[in-house]
C-alpha cells in the first residue's frame, strides 16, 4: 500500500516538474494526456447523412413489426440516432383469380400491404454503408425495404383524415359557413 503511495506522489510531482516547460491543460491523478492545438485541425472532417428513412414493407404484419424492432435496435447498437419510427395504414388489395380464358371469377383475395418507417439522422457516411449492406443481408423473405432521404410529403401520410369531422366542415361550409358575432 505505501509503495503505491509514494508511486502515485512521484507520478504527480514529475507531471508537474514537466508543466512547467511543456503546458498540459488537464493534470489528472490517474493520467495526463498533452494534445497540442494543430491536432484539432488535423482531423477530417466525416460527411454525414441529414435524415433518412428506412421504409419497410410487407403482408405479414408480424414479420415487419420484428424487422422493424431489428433495424431500430441495430441502428441503436451501431450509434445511428433514431429520430422517429412510425406505422402507416395498411393499404388493402383485392385480387381476384380468373378462370382459364374468360373473364369468370374463379377466387378472391383480400391482401392487406402493411408498412413501417424508422428516421435516422446524422449517419456518418463510413457506417452509413455498413448499416445499410446489415440490413439487406438480414432481410427476411416477404419484405422489401427502400432507403430514402426524409421529405415532408411523408409526414401527411402518417395521419389518418377524419371522415366525420371533413363531412362536418363541407356541410358548415354548404351553410354558409360559420356565423360570427361580434358583442
Amino acid at each position: 500500500m505505501f509503495e503505491y503511495q509514494v508511486r502515485r506522489m512521484f507520478r504527480l510531482n514529475a507531471l508537474k516538474r514537466l508543466n512547467k516547460w511543456m503546458p498540459v491543460k488537464n493534470i489528472s491523478k490517474r493520467f495526463c494526456t498533452y494534445e497540442p492545438e494543430y491536432l484539432k485541425y488535423t482531423k477530417s472532417e466525416i460527411p454525414t447523412y441529414d435524415a433518412l428513412n428506412v421504409q419497410i414493407k410487407g403482408y405479414d404484419y408480424p414479420m415487419v413489426e420484428s424487422f422493424q424492432s431489428f433495424v431500430h435496435k441495430l441502428a441503436e447498437s451501431m450509434g445511428i440516432e433514431v429520430e422517429d419510427s412510425w406505422a402507416l395504414p395498411p393499404q388493402s388489395l383485392a385480387v381476384k383469380k380468373f378462370k382459364h380464358l374468360t373473364t369468370v371469377v374463379d377466387s378472391e383475395y383480400k391482401l392487406n400491404k402493411y408498412e413501417r418507417n424508422v428516421q435516422i439522422v446524422d449517419v456518418p457516411a463510413t457506417v452509413a454503408p455498413i448499416f445499410f449492406y446489415a440490413i439487406q443481408e438480414s432481410l427476411p423473405e416477404g419484405v422489401s425495404v427502400r432507403i430514402h432521404p426524409h421529405e415532408d410529403e411523408y409526414e401527411e401520410l402518417r395521419y389518418i383524415p377524419d371522415v366525420q369531422l371533413l363531412e362536418l366542415k363541407s356541410q358548415l361550409e354548404s351553410l354558409g359557413g360559420p356565423s360570427k358575432k361580434k358583442g
